[in-house]
């Protein structure tokens, strides 16, 4: 792969390790103010790949760049792609790995990728993704590489292209709330801190209507007591919100009971069935470490399944 020396005479530097869109977006209009950023979207995905659709890499002129279109292996090949974009003021996309004629570039995966690196003329896009986000919103930018620009548009269910237009879709943080004042549940949340979760905590400086106003679709509820009395007033909320998750601890036995008594009170059959119960995905566990491991990787996968 040839590069113009005048233009990159040294290599890009990357300037965090975040893939957190919220983060790279932020990158790209702090660096705005001081020069020309580049914004390098993935929009094709040949075969096998690390990254999703709609994921970016934020180059700025002075040769910075953050977030991921692979599992870290082009990055630096896409941001001195994108400083050459730069130099020429014009848009440009690249192929990386199969069909590409970079032959010394290869995905581990054996796939290819095609990026498109987006000159950005303005930031105040950039910032209504921010703000929507900041107020737990799905938003959503639109591409035309014919007039090389951004828009802000209604959310569609997933990243792609459409009538020669490319979407990226932007979700807020996953939230999660944990009920419960048992080991467990002091360890999910510890866990879920450090996965990035933003993490709530229902104890008794809360109430159950505050909690339930900050469920949305993009929150999961973990319920983690070893009273089924304890769980109920938090449960019933659940089962009846938006919640992409709500699990339970519990034997298969104490699930039996819970349904039982969910169902005595008036709760549709299909309400009960959102609850996973036993909680987890790797079955029974014996420490508090091991089970939190398992809750977090069930709502993980939950995640993925709902909005993947």
């Amino acid at each position: 792969m040839v590069i113009d020396e005048d233009v990159t005479m040294s290599a890009p530097v990357r300037a965090n390790m975040t893939d957190d869109p919220a983060q790279m977006l932020s990158f790209a209009i702090n660096a705005f103010a001081t020069g020309p950023v580049a914004l390098a979207t993935l929009v094709e995905i040949r075969g096998g790949a690390a990254r999703a659709l709609g994921s970016h890499v934020v180059i700025s002129s002075d040769r910075r760049f953050c977030g991921y279109v692979s599992g870290g292996c082009v990055e630096v090949a896409v941001a001195a792609e994108a400083l050459l974009a730069i130099g020429t003021g014009r848009d440009r996309t690249v192929m990386l790995g199969d069909g590409s004629p970079f032959f010394d570039i290869a995905l581990p995966c054996g796939g290819g990728i095609s990026v498109a690196i987006h000159i950005l003329r303005e930031v105040e896009t950039l910032q209504c993704v921010l703000g929507g986000l900041a107020a737990r919103k799905t938003v959503a930018l639109q591409y035309c590489p014919q007039s090389q620009s951004l828009a802000v548009i209604p959310a569609p269910s997933r990243s792609g292209w459409a009538e020669g237009l490319f979407t990226i879709v932007y979700r807020p943080t996953s939230r999660v709330v944990i009920s419960g004042s048992s080991v467990e549940a002091k360890e999910v949340a510890r866990l879920a801190s450090a996965a990035g979760f933003e993490t709530i905590v229902f104890d008794h400086s809360r109430s159950v209507e505050e909690i339930a106003a900050l469920i949305d679709p993009l929150t999961a509820v973990a319920l983690l007591h070893h009273d089924l009395e304890a769980e109920e007033r938090l449960l019933s909320v659940a089962v009846t919100s938006s919640a992409f998750y709500v699990g339970a601890l519990g034997s298969t036995r104490t699930h039996r009971r819970r349904c039982e008594r969910l169902t005595a009170k008036g709760y549709p059959q299909f309400q009960i069935d959102r609850i996973k119960a036993p909680i987890g995905m790797f079955g029974p566990t014996k420490d508090a470490t091991s089970l939190a491991l398992s809750v977090l990787a069930d709502i993980a996968a939950a995640r993925i399944a709902a909005f993947a």
